[in-house]
């Protein structure tokens, strides 16, 4: 019998200060990260660890190459081929970081150092690792392994801003492979990517561990994705690893509670009513459809907006009058109208606009031209006073909750700031409405959580937060910018449902830009598919699905992985 690649006994981890100073048994084991985890990898197998936030997956991946921090608790075996990590001197342990197992990060910009280039960070995890390889050489396998990952050799010398999201986690991956290791851990490497850019990276990933007969260690709480490219899954779940077995079992027959929950989740986001979608197709094309939207007054028309961004040359080229300067059309004449109680999709990869397009319309950025007209106003035309005055009515929810909440303000006073700013209330009657908007975003009891900090709450709550804050002005236009991503299965499809709910109750208008083709099919009345800062193709979401028109849009549908589809 073969012996496994890593193999992970009783495995628990506990971080420093997380234990109870009730130093029982019972009050012990409440705080684990990790409890009692046991699962064993092979040579060339992919193996899928699932979970929501929260549930371990991440301290496990950690732990696997002794990453945890000082006075962290740790019980049970990590073997490598045989061999106890957790005995390895501080050169044996330099030596199993990078050449013996490799870590992908979830956001690249985070791990490389803004003041390097591409090539210079290859060159120094080579050189660190093989003092007697000449840099002539280094260079030489870093522009093989940029290769690999379809890196052009002309950007080696690059710095990582000037590389897209995409881009830089190919750089991420290039650094893992760079030394040809036996393991690689992906923790969630492709969350804030499209579909599009995480189809390739992932198929680039499995294809170079099936040619070099590498193990893939991938964390992940897209399970469709898990998926698509893993061999076998582990369902975590506080701590525990509460099921595991080859993708096609778990998927088609799971059999843990838990398990069927989570597969629920995903699939109640890409169940679709296809007779719903027809009806409203014949609807749509049915002429006195037609003429009674013609006749209604949209709350946002888009006209001709463009916002283009030039690029200097550098001083001594502007000095001498070389300078070529490039100019980057991150919007480029955009148009699209946005009726009373729609849910418009915005849809494209990363760096196509969608963004920037989002924060031109709320003003936040100064178009370069063309009009945003709201309730009959262009607001390019608007003095700053006017346009604030505006902007109590066209709120917006951002992709990270905790960065738009002030840590240092309690959850309450949060939601309550916007009250403040645009003189709606203040004092008791401003606490009244904040604690009645609390109870509408279910954060039960009111009283406990208007006085908790935004770092004591989970993703989900967090995000529930930040829901109440947009909505507490009462506006009439909530634009949503890639609300859901960052949340796993369960808590997407709470947060989903919650909006669709308080949609209904105050009559909201929601531009929704989203990379999750599944979301907008489930949530949006229509889509949007934005490309290079134009939008190629608008319609009723039912036709974007069942008849793509534009060649860019049937590329997105064909990238975007479907749970129902794996058999």
């Amino acid at each position: 019998m073969n012996q496994a690649l890593l193999s992970v006994e009783n495995l628990r981890v506990a971080y420093p200060n997380s234990r109870s100073k009730d130093d029982t048994t019972e009050a012990q084991q409440s705080q684990w990260a990790v409890d009692d985890v046991s699962f064993t990898l092979n040579p060339g197998e992919k193996l899928g660890l699932v979970g929501e936030s929260g549930c371990g997956k991440s301290t496990l991946g950690r732990a696997t190459m002794r990453l945890m921090p000082e006075g962290t608790k740790i019980e049970g075996t990590v073997n490598f081929q045989g061999k106890s990590i957790f005995n390895l001197n501080p050169a044996e342990l330099r030596e199993f970081r990078g050449e013996v197992v490799a870590l992908v990060f979830q956001d690249p910009m985070t791990r490389l150092d803004p003041l390097m280039t591409i090539g210079e960070h290859c060159i120094e995890t080579l050189l660190a690792h093989t003092p007697n390889l000449s840099r002539s050489d280094a260079k030489k396998r870093t522009i093989e392994v940029l290769d690999k990952v379809k890196i052009p050799a002309e950007r080696w010398q690059q710095y990582p801003h000037e590389f897209s999201g995409g881009m830089r986690q190919r750089v991420s991956i290039a650094l893992a492979l760079l030394l040809n290791p036996k393991l690689i851990i992906a923790d969630e490497p492709t969350t804030s990517l499209d579909v599009t850019v995480s189809a390739e990276i992932l198929n680039e990933l499995t294809r170079l561990c099936d040619e070099y007969n590498m193990a893939l260690l991938l964390i992940s709480h897209d399970l469709a994705m898990v998926g698509e490219y893993c061999d076998r899954i582990a369902v975590m779940n506080k701590g525990k690893i509460v099921e595991t077995g080859p993708v096609k079992l778990i998927f088609h027959h799971p059999q843990e509670k838990y398990t069927k929950s989570l597969l629920e989740s995903a699939l109640h986001i890409q169940q679709v009513d296809e007779e719903k979608e027809e009806k409203q197709q014949e609807n749509l094309d049915n002429k006195v459809e037609k003429e009674l939207k013609l006749e209604s007054q949209p709350i946002l028309k888009i006209i001709n907006l463009e916002k283009h961004y030039v690029l200097e040359g550098n001083f001594f080229q502007q000095i001498l009058g070389k300078s070529n300067n490039k100019v980057i059309k991150a919007v480029d004449g955009v148009n699209f109208e946005l009726y009373p109680g729609e849910i418009l999709g915005l849809v494209g990869e990363s760096g196509c606009g969608k963004s920037t397009l989002s924060r031109t319309i709320l003003q936040l950025i100064n178009a370069t031209s063309g009009a945003v007209e709201f309730l009959g106003k262009d607001l390019t035309k608007l003095p700053p006073q006017e346009v604030r005055g505006n902007r109590r009515m066209m709120q917006m929810i951002f992709q990270d909750p905790h960065a738009c909440l002030n840590p240092m303000m309690k959850v309450g006073e949060n939601i309550a700031e916007p009250l403040y700013i645009h003189q709606v209330a203040k004092g008791k009657e401003a606490q009244n409405i904040v604690e009645e908007m609390l109870e509408k975003v279910g954060l039960i009891p009111v009283t406990d959580y208007y006085n908790r900090y935004p770092k004591e709450l989970s993703g989900g709550q967090q995000q529930r937060v930040a829901i109440a804050r947009a909505l507490i002005t009462r506006p009439q236009l909530v634009i949503c910018d890639e609300p859901v991503s960052m949340l796993d299965a369960t808590v997407q499809t709470q947060v989903l449902d919650l909006m669709l709910k308080l949609k209904s109750e105050f009559s909201l208008t929601y531009l929704f830009i989203t990379h999750d083709l599944w979301v907008a099919r489930f949530l949006c009345d229509r889509i949007a598919v934005m490309n290079s800062g134009k939008i190629v193709e608008i319609a009723n979401t039912g036709k974007i699905f069942t008849k793509p028109e534009h060649p860019y849009t049937q590329k997105l549908l064909n990238a975007a992985p479907l749970l129902k589809e794996i058999n």
